[in-house]
Order: C-alpha cells, then structure tokens, then sequence
C-alpha cells in the first residue's frame, strides 16, 4: 500500500481532544482545502504577520490586532491569502467573546478556512499536536519504504525476479508501473494495459533513450501524470521505468531508486550472457550454412521445423532488434534462430511464420530479404536467396519471390549497373536532348525483334528514316547493331537506364 498521506487541516480538525470548530462552510471553499498537506501551525497577532510566515501554514491569533473597521480585517484576510495561508484559527474568549462576523464573511470571501479555538486549549497544544502528526507520518513513510524494500528484494528472487519486482512496486505505490528496453518496447507493466497516456509516454521514452544520457523526467498528458527513469550506463541505456504518479517524496523515490538499480544490474547481466550467446550463435550460423544443421541441434536444442524461410538485415541496432526478436518469438511460443554475421542478421523460422519478418520490417524501419521455403541442406541456397533479395529491395520485408519476377536482367540491375548504363547512352541521350527520338527510336526495334516494317509501323515513320535513325544511333554507341551480342548488350543497357517498359 502508499506511504501515509501527510496531515492535512482535515486531520487537524478532527483531533477530538481539541475541540476545534469549523466555522467556514465546506461546501463554500475551494475543493481541495480541508485535504490540502499542512506544513506547520504558526501563532501570530501582528497586524501583518506575512513576512514571517511561509505558504501552507495554519496561522492561530487572538484577534487583538483586528479592529472594528471592516476595511482593516479585509485588508489583513487579503495580506494572509496573498500569502499562502490555509487556514485560519480564532483563540475565543482572550480578548473577544466569540469570533467577529466581518472576520467569517471576509474569510469565506478570500476562500480561507476559518475555526474556532476553545479558550481552554493553548495554542501550543495545537501545534503539538500537528508536530506529532508530521513526526508520526514521518515514521509511517519509514515503516514502509523498509517494508516495501524487503518485499521487492524478496521478489526479486522468484522466477523473472525483475518483472516480479516491477510488479511489486506497483503494487506497494498502487499505481501503474511499466518497464520499456532499449528499443523503447514497453516490455512488462502492471496493471496490464496502461488505458490513457501510452502514446505521450512511448514518445518521452524514445526521446530519453535517443539522448543516451541517465535523466528523470515527468510528463503530463490530460489528468494523468508520468514519472520516468532511465537506467544503464551513459551512452548504452537499458531502458526506462515510467510510473504513473508525479513527483515522489523522498522515501518513495528511495525505494524506486533502489528498484531502478536493481533493473540496471540484471539487464546487465542478461546483456554479458546476451553477447555470449550471440557469439555462440554465430558458429553456428556458420554449420548452418554449410548446410549441416547436425552441430546447430545439438547446440540449440531445437530449431525451427523444415520448411524454412530465412531472412537476411542489415541492422545498424543488432543489440536492439535481436532483444526484440527473440523476446516476440517467446511470447508467440514459435522457434526462431537469429544470429550475426559478416552481411548482418540473419534469421529463420518455419516457413508458414515468414509474416514475423513484415512485423520486425515495420518496427525497426528495416530492409529485409527474405528466401523461398527451403530445408535446411539447402540452408546455404535460402540464405543467398536472402541476401539477393535485401540488395533488390527498397523498403520492408522483400521475398526473393517478387524480387526475381523481373528475369535475370533484372537481377543483374544494381547502382554500379545503371552508372555504367547510363554513361554508355550518354551521346545518344546528348543527341536527343537537341530534339532526337534515337533512343525512343531503339526501344521499340528492339521491342519488335529488329523488325524495320513492324517498327517503322509502330513508330509512324517511314522504313528509310528507321534505318537512317538506327544508323545513326550505332554510330553514336560505337556498335554493330547487325550483331545478336550488340543488340543484347544494348537492351540490357537500356533496361538498366530505365529506359524499358
């Protein structure tokens, strides 16, 4: 449960042995002044006590610096609401009977609680008794921030200690609590399902995480109010802790600080044994693509049941996207293998799975090839079919299916391609910018098999100007287009310019 709340004027007020008397309409002051925290009861009977008093102070007086002009007590009621005064309490019967009626209405009007202290009951007694209630609730918060750290280092030893922990605090705060990895993926919370604010909190987290730097930070999004903690290392942060609550005292932070420390060290350590396994992972990416699944069996236990498909990115956020990967699959309850190598991340599952690979395409921003189904002797032909297709693709997950429906001259396309394509049209593109259909002119002989009647047809000119054009353009090109090998070299120089449908 929370920490004690702090003594309030409400708490003040309901002290049976003081016998204090409200005499201000509740209903008439503003919502929360009965529950607001009192920092300390203060007695005074200057006629301007506010340069000695702070804000949230009870003030107690016996009256004798009012006088019986109106102007006077409005004028002292407005010095001591200027200045942050709760409440106000009346000594009755030391030099006035009862207490005045301009004072009540004065009071109501500025918003001030107002009471009535018994004759008998000194003053001394009333902040006595406020300085026990602090003392006590002092303890209280104690009391429980060492309960609350003996039942977190107790769950930290259960089964996923860390997320039992976090579930702990959550409990002992009675709010939600929810933890977010390097990716800025909320990994674990309690309650389940944060119901309002999660878009303002996932935003605030990237930010912290993107700076690198350990911060705390709190947020506000409508009625609820967000405290976030980093933790790691500078520079290589694990991750952060958001509670919903603003700020915390100091008992609170105490133990969240604690919790904070504890999820650092453990995420630390999965990161040690992360990194080994990884290094273990890739051996075995290495037997797998000599298409020798034997050592990865015996190593990993299991692997993903044949048909394959295995997928290739070039993750510039390995550390990231394998946390990601391999806590998704644990939760869908499906095999996986992921590994790093020299082309990047390379991964597998089943092949009717294949849909997790548009899943990560999507969270990570990444480009990935993705092979055909295969079984794992022809691990080595998947993982080509991979690589080929993440060089062919733009953006996404690109199956190598789609990326080789354009036949081999579309394979053979890339940038250092097109550069040489385009340098070698060049004098016929120069040509035609000053007016020439030459290129357009070649498109489509060679569309129509090199045929001049068809061509001249299809172009609407004479057959004598198509061979003047053809002409021309070979001489341009420096090629025999009588050749079969010039006019494939030339077709497949235009594919790669663009210039084709």
């Amino acid at each position: 449960m929370e920490p004690t709340a702090a003594p309030t004027l409400r708490t003040l007020l309901e002290r049976a042995e003081l016998r204090l008397r409200l005499l201000s309409d509740p209903d008439a002051l503003p919502a929360d002044a009965l529950e607001r925290p009192v920092r300390w009861v203060h007695n005074s009977d200057l006629t301007d006590p506010t340069p000695f008093l702070a804000e949230d102070l009870v003030l107690l007086t016996t009256g004798t610096q009012l006088s019986d002009h109106d102007e006077d007590t409005a004028a002292y009621v407005a010095r001591l609401a200027h200045r942050g005064v709760l409440a106000l309490g009346f000594g009755s019967g030391v030099h006035r009977v009862g207490v005045p009626d301009q004072l009540v209405a004065t009071c109501a009007d500025a918003g001030i609680a107002l009471f009535e202290v018994p004759y008998d009951v000194p003053f001394i007694a009333i902040a006595r008794a406020h300085a026990e209630a602090i003392a006590a609730q002092a303890y209280a918060r104690r009391t429980w921030a060492l309960e609350a750290q003996r039942a977190l280092a107790i769950a930290a030893l259960r089964p996923r200690g860390l997320e039992a922990t976090l579930t702990e605090l959550s409990r002992r705060l009675g709010c939600w609590v929810g933890m977010y990895d390097s990716s800025g993926a909320i990994v674990h919370e309690h309650p389940v399902a944060l119901a309002a604010g999660a878009d303002a909190v996932a935003a605030e987290v990237a930010e912290l995480l993107a700076r690198g730097g350990a911060a705390s930070r709190t947020i506000e999004d409508g009625d609820e109010v967000f405290t976030l903690f980093t933790f790691g290392r500078t520079g290589r942060l694990r991750g952060v802790i958001a509670i919903a609550a603003a700020a915390l005292d100091p008992e609170t932070r105490a133990v969240v600080t604690s919790v904070i420390a504890m999820a650092g060290l453990a995420l630390e350590q999965n990161a040690q044994m992360s990194r080994a396994r990884r290094r273990l992972h890739t051996q075995v990416l290495a037997s797998l693509r000599a298409d020798d699944p034997a050592l990865a069996r015996r190593v990993l236990g299991a692997l993903p049941a044949a048909p394959i498909v295995v997928a290739v990115t070039e993750a510039p956020r390995a550390e990231a996207v394998i946390d990601w990967w391999e806590r998704r699959r644990a939760d869908a309850g499906t095999a996986s293998f992921i590994a790093e190598g020299p082309e990047g991340l390379t991964m597998c599952v089943e092949a009717a799975d294949e849909s997790a690979f548009d899943e990560l395409a999507a969270r990570f921003e990444l480009r990935i090839g993705v092979s055909g189904p295969w079984e794992y002797s022809g691990f080595s032909q998947a993982h080509a079919q991979a690589l080929a297709a993440l060089r062919r693709g733009a953006t996404g997950a690109v199956r190598y299916a789609e990326a080789a429906s354009g036949g081999v001259l579309d394979a053979l396309t890339g940038d250092e391609a097109r550069l040489i394509a385009r340098t070698r049209l060049a004098p016929l593109r120069d040509h035609d910018a000053a007016g020439g259909e030459l290129e357009r002119t070649l498109v489509t002989w060679l569309e129509h098999d090199a045929h001049s009647e068809q061509t001249a047809a299809a172009l609407g000119i004479h057959r004598h100007t198509l061979r003047s054009r053809i002409a021309q353009a070979a001489s341009l090109l420096g090629l025999d287009l009588s050749s079969f090998p010039a006019r494939a070299e030339l077709w497949a120089a235009l594919r790669a310019a663009g210039a084709t449908r």
